[in-house]
């Protein structure tokens, strides 16, 4: 090997021993390695060496490079772990016996009302499922009676992933699994559906007083034979009297949603302005909380469920909504905002 190649190995083996922190180390690699380093600048004297010569030196050169650029690396990982066992040493020392002297933290309002429901709902023989916040075009849509192109779709635009997935629009996403997860036991048993699954959804619009691009929703299906719309808003009017432990004004409007035939829009009293009229509620005294309606025959064949010899209702009930209400909270930009002026008066009221 050339005398230069070996002189410019040790000379680095000697610096790279003695480099004490990351700066100095870069320091190193740029004159060694960097456009006008110390090994890129043999390359440029091969122009008196012959063919053969340069071939040979030419491979010696490439090695030392890539033998500097494995020990620099090396000294790379030294030097950041001993920087890790510099500020671990440093850190004080606590004594995690001693009680803390800090504020306590409290529930997402959100939070709380969804535990509310999801209590009220377990109570009257529901069982509470979770489910993705990402999922399948079919499951989001085709499965519910919207197929490709089909004009609903335009009303709930949301975000979607690059493998063609898309994050779920409405909670109605997970009824498809549900269906099939518990047709089996209505079929054989006869014992009927009945489930809800809270979960955040996502959809493309602005955002303004009662509006956000980021929500939380409580889908709920009960399937068995002869299930009416009375078993609906039976379930819905005791749900609501227990949130807010009071009888509270709904009204039933007819609504438009492939998933359900008969629709309705559920809407309650604005609670915020007693009805008057608000930004929240439009000025109209009514929010609209819970489109709902028997399910279509063509989503309980999708689910694996005779609509013959089966019907059932669905709702999805708007948790953040909800959680408006029942807090008096105005605008719903505040939920998602992380202010701790905003979240800090909320308590676990279990």
């Amino acid at each position: 090997m050339d005398e230069k190649i070996i002189k410019l190995k040790e000379e680095l083996e000697s610096k790279l021993a003695s480099v004490s922190d990351l700066g100095e180390l870069d320091k190193i690699r740029v004159a060694y390695l960097g456009k006008k380093g110390s090994i890129t600048a043999l390359l440029k004297g091969m122009k008196g060496l012959s063919h053969e010569e340069k071939k040979a030196f030419g491979a010696d050169v490439n090695k030392l490079k890539a033998y500097a650029g494995e020990k620099i690396e090396e000294c790379i990982s030294a030097l950041k772990q001993k920087e890790i066992e510099r500020e671990i040493k440093s850190m004080p020392q606590f004594d995690i016996t001693a009680p803390a002297d800090i504020d306590r933290g409290s529930y997402h309002p959100i939070t709380l009302v969804q535990r509310q429901c999801e209590a009220i709902f377990k109570s009257m023989g529901f069982n509470v499922e979770d489910y993705s916040e990402i999922v399948t075009d079919y499951e989001c849509f085709e499965s519910l009676n919207i197929p490709k192109h089909h004009p609903a779709r335009d009303m709930q635009d949301t975000y979607y992933l690059e493998n063609g997935q898309l994050l779920k629009s409405q909670t109605s996403a997970a009824q498809n699994a549900i269906l099939k997860k518990y047709g089996k036991n209505l079929i054989e048993n006869g014992v009927p559906i009945k489930a809800i699954f809270p979960g955040r959804c996502f959809r493309n619009e602005a955002t303004d007083a009662c509006h956000e691009n980021t929500f939380f929703q409580m889908e709920g299906v009960m399937v068995d034979k002869d299930i009416s719309i009375s078993n609906l808003i039976f379930f819905m009017k005791t749900m609501l009297s227990e949130v807010f432990q009071k009888d509270i004004k709904v009204r039933l409007r007819p609504g438009f949603f492939p998933f359900v035939e008969p629709g309705f829009e559920l809407d309650i009293s604005c609670l915020i302005c007693g009805g008057t009229g608000c930004p929240s509620c439009k000025h109209s005294g009514w929010l609209e909380l819970c489109p709902c309606g028997m399910i279509h025959p063509n989503v309980l064949k999708e689910g694996g469920i005779d609509p013959e010899k089966y019907t059932g209702f669905a709702f999805g009930l708007g948790l953040t909504r909800l959680a408006m209400m029942k807090y008096g909270i105005k605008d719903i930009r505040d939920l998602n905002s992380g202010s701790l002026k905003v979240l800090s008066q909320f308590t676990d009221d279990e």
